[in-house]
């Protein structure tokens, strides 16, 4: 965030001029501005003589921005996402006579892209965490042909149906892209967001959980790397991908 509303103007002027260089155009009818702040903040800007509306929240590729900076509400709209998606299933498809191959197929090839989509940036509670797995089991149940009410571990509904937890997939993922974000040549945005440190006086309360601090934590507490060396080990893909491969799934799943 810029230090003020005239820096904004400012970097907006310079990247209108930017793309009427390359030959493109913003349009203002299409286009809104959103402040990252914990609070609410009033920022006009203007393009082309338009002003901007100021929104709190909006979607790009299909994931949720809000002012806050939270990821909690983006993975809780693609666990209710998956929670729908899970019972027009179970009506239609999975309530049937399938086999469990077939239910297998329909989990890995639309529950879980669902579930879990843009989950590389997600930053993970342990609710978040919790709701995930909820969400999984409730589906990975249905497929073993049990309920709550059986009291089997979900440990051995994975091991008997030959998935991996659903949490291990996604860290797996997390990792990856870190590796690719160290691998980037010097220059592309990706890198430069992740290096990025705010400037200016940090708020009072708790400070939030970046994605560059989980992710590092992340790799440190899975595979016992610390920051400063995770540049050299992510920059060989080989080994990076061979030590994602080995991730082993947490003990504290169920």
């Amino acid at each position: 965030m810029a230090s003020s509303n005239q820096d904004l103007q400012c970097a907006m002027g310079r990247f209108a001029a930017e793309c009427e260089e390359a030959g493109m155009k913003i349009s203002s009818s299409k286009s809104e501005a959103m402040v990252l702040n914990r609070k609410k903040v009033a920022c006009p800007l203007r393009v082309g003589g338009e002003s901007l509306p100021q929104v709190e929240e909006f979607k790009y590729l299909g994931v949720l921005f809000t002012s806050e900076g939270r990821m909690e509400r983006e993975i809780d709209r693609w666990i209710g996402a998956a929670s729908a998606v899970m019972w027009s299933l179970y009506r239609t498809v999975v309530k049937r006579e399938l086999s469990r191959k077939a239910k297998l197929s329909i989990y890995r090839s639309i529950y879980v892209p669902t579930l879990t989509y843009g989950h590389e940036l997600w930053v993970e509670t342990e609710r978040t965490r919790s709701r995930i797995q909820a969400a999984e089991m409730s589906f990975l149940r249905r497929v073993a042909g049990r309920s709550l009410r059986d009291r089997v571990r979900s440990s051995v509904t994975r091991e008997e149906l030959g998935v991996e937890p659903l949490l291990l997939h996604v860290e797996r993922s997390q990792l990856r892209w870190l590796g690719h974000l160290f691998r980037m040549p010097p220059g592309r945005l990706p890198q430069e967001v992740f290096w990025a440190c705010p400037t200016g006086r940090r708020p009072r309360g708790r400070p939030r959980t970046r994605w560059r601090d989980y992710v590092s934590r992340l790799a440190w507490e899975r595979l016992g790397i610390p920051l400063e060396e995770l540049e050299d080990v992510c920059v060989e893909r080989e080994v990076w991908e061979a030590l994602l491969r080995l991730l082993p799934p947490r003990t504290d799943l169920g």
